[in-house]
């Protein structure tokens, strides 16, 4: 066990070098570092290169397409100016709230139906118009949507971590563990917003590179706020309507095809054609500008995310379960011991899900012993696995990729910023669900 978690952390070391130091491009050094955990775990080479192709087809797959359609909406509406109306809505709205915090809200909100991968890269571009418009440092906004975003990813249904975790343990009150969730979540959003509020005192603004906008008159002519807000909105709806199908007891004529069209890559597709629409002339020329740019935009994102889960693929070799059932061995803990295994699990892995999921089914046998097979004590356990699944983002993480890439932050500043973020996150909500679950055994 000492062994392979040192291998670990010489691989991060070189990941946090390289990346860093000798500023070689993230592909190239998490290439060579899924590469040197392979050789340094004794695998055969051609094993170690199986688990490479399939760890980065596998997350391509994943989310391949989810990237681009984003990517492509993104450009959409910031070449027609859509951004800016947003922007423009955003800040007339929530006029009363710090910046940091209204983008922490905005995350909450999309995270719930959307995953937390796929609405960074949606709203990334309405951050950097928020940027420009206001003089904020976009670091500050970036760390406030990521952790806005992240945390009710992992402890909110219907997300797929913590609904897989819920049937796991049997949880038969969903309605309960979504209000608890949420609840916990809002706590964790504010401070995520608490801490980008701070990044954008501490760091100086930093005037953002300006691509040249094709069609400038079209930019004169912006849409109207409701208008620009569809490419968003649309796929949002349509994933929150996928959501309460999948819970729905009857099924009726076309319910496959409109499950089909509620699923994040079609909601995506759908909500990309209506950024399409978004100007009222010239729209070949802006549909073909818009996928050409957004193409040239997403392909460095999708490789490096690819080899993110290659090397996420090498990791899993190891026999994290048995560790994580060792430290099962100690008793009395209550709902430290999820948190601790599904923190373990999420930092040596980089998924979220995985760890909740994971976790989930190596502490059910465990609940009687932990004072927590009760329904409500089942809900504390899948809070304490949501924080702990986020704690903490980092290089084999693919969120922490996009977060990186979307935000043009280098692996420093991201480990200083987004990494710790979700370390305070975790932290924070894990001392929220101590209070929370002493008041309760009091009750």
């Amino acid at each position: 066990m000492i062994l392979s978690l040192f291998c670990i952390i010489l691989t991060i070391f070189w990941i946090v070098l390289g990346t860093s130091i000798t500023k070689l491009h993230p592909f190239l050094v998490l290439f060579s570092a899924a590469l040197l955990l392979a050789f340094l775990l004794g695998l055969h080479p051609s094993e170690s290169l199986e688990l490479i192709q399939k760890g980065f087809g596998g997350i391509v797959e994943k989310i391949g397409l989810l990237i681009l359609f984003g990517t492509v909406i993104g450009v959409a509406m910031e070449q027609s100016g859509a951004t800016i109306a947003i922007a423009r809505g955003i800040l007339k709205k929530m006029n009363r709230l710090p910046l940091p915090y209204a983008i922490s809200s905005i995350g909450y909100l999309v995270s719930i139906p959307v995953f937390c991968d796929a609405a960074f890269v949606i709203l990334s571009h309405l951050n950097k118009t928020l940027s420009q418009q206001t003089k904020t440092p976009l670091v500050g906004l970036s760390v406030a949507l990521s952790t806005g975003l992240f945390a009710p990813h992992v402890l909110v249904p219907p997300t797929p971590g913590p609904l897989a975790g819920a049937a796991n343990l049997e949880i038969e009150n969903l309605f309960l563990l979504i209000v608890v969730g949420a609840i916990i979540a809002f706590i964790l959003i504010l401070v995520g917003g608490t801490y980008g509020y701070y990044l954008t005192k501490k760091n100086k603004y930093q005037e953002l590179k300006k691509e040249k906008l094709e069609g400038n008159s079209e930019i004169q002519n912006i849409p109207s706020f409701s208008k620009a807000m569809l490419p968003i909105l649309i796929p949002i709806i349509l994933m929150c309507l996928g959501a309460l199908l999948k819970f729905s007891q009857s099924e009726f004529a076309g319910f496959e095809h409109i499950l089909l069209i509620t699923k994040p890559t079609m909601a995506l597709g759908i909500g990309m054609l209506f950024s399409f629409s978004l100007i009222k002339s010239k729209r070949k020329v802006f549909l073909n500008n818009s996928v050409k740019k957004g193409l040239i935009q997403s392909a460095p994102i999708i490789v490096i995310t690819g080899m993110g889960g290659a090397l996420g693929e090498i990791i899993q070799t190891i026999p994290l379960k048995s560790y994580a059932e060792s430290i099962m061995t100690i008793e009395n803990l209550g709902i430290i011991i999820p948190f601790l295994i599904a923190a373990l699990l999420k930092s040596a892995q980089g998924s979220s899900t995985v760890a909740i999921i994971t976790t989930s089914s190596l502490i059910f046998p465990l609940l009687p012993i932990l004072g927590l097979d009760s329904e409500m004590g089942k809900i504390w356990t899948i809070m304490a696995l949501g924080v702990g699944s986020m704690t903490v983002s980092h290089a084999n993480d693919s969120y922490f990729w996009i977060v990186t890439q979307m935000s043009g932050m280098d692996v420093k500043t991201a480990y200083k910023t987004h990494t710790l973020g979700t370390f305070i996150q975790g932290v924070t909500g894990l001392l929220v669900i101590l209070i929370s679950h002493w008041i309760w055994t009091l009750i």
